[in-house]
């Protein structure tokens, strides 16, 4: 959706679907940053920055967006007075990003699963209580990467034997079950 190092030319207003937000590093590792998922804006660091993008946005469902020419977008926002606005909506991202750095730190991985899965059914049935929610689209690895789960993490429960253990605790379910 979005590519990691292009110009800041648009943002897209996500109207439908599940993105990850990643940030690609030299050597091939990929840092996971965020979810994002409907009436989330992306992209629009580097629009008010003028700078390269400095992470990827990679649809994980079929995704709709509107795209919003920077130019535009930000006269659109000056004229309305909405600069508080996306102020308000960055600070609430930078606590989440911050929030997620806590939670690598302290908390073990099925604490880490829980949250992560919580944060994709937020996002996916908004508003809605269920007993189930589907995420569909998403493999293990990204949600290792969500989870701050490395490849060949010596000595460290991976994400298949945590929701395995969540399988059998009868509050995960995969999608051959």
């Amino acid at each position: 959706m979005l590519r990691q190092g292009s110009s800041g030319t648009y943002l897209l207003a996500l109207t439908e679907g599940l993105a990850k937000v990643v940030c690609r590093q030299p050597g091939g590792m990929v840092t996971w940053l965020a979810f994002r998922g409907p009436g989330d804006l992306l992209g629009e660091v580097s629009v008010f920055n003028g700078t390269p993008r400095t992470a990827e946005v990679v649809a994980l469902t079929p995704c709709t967006a509107v795209v919003l020419e920077a130019e535009r977008f930000r006269r659109f926002i000056d004229q309305r007075g909405l600069i508080m606005d996306l102020m308000r909506q960055a600070l609430f991202r930078l606590r989440e990003s911050d929030a997620h750095r806590a939670e690598l730190l302290t908390f073990p991985l099925v604490v880490r699963l829980a949250r992560a899965l919580l944060r994709l059914a937020e996002l996916t049935s908004p508003g809605q209580e269920s007993d189930v929610v589907r995420l569909t689209g998403l493999s293990q690895e990204e949600i290792a990467q969500a989870t701050g789960v490395q490849q060949n993490s010596a000595r460290r429960p991976s994400v298949p034997e945590e929701s395995n253990r969540g399988r059998g605790d009868g509050y995960v379910t995969h999608s051959a079950d």
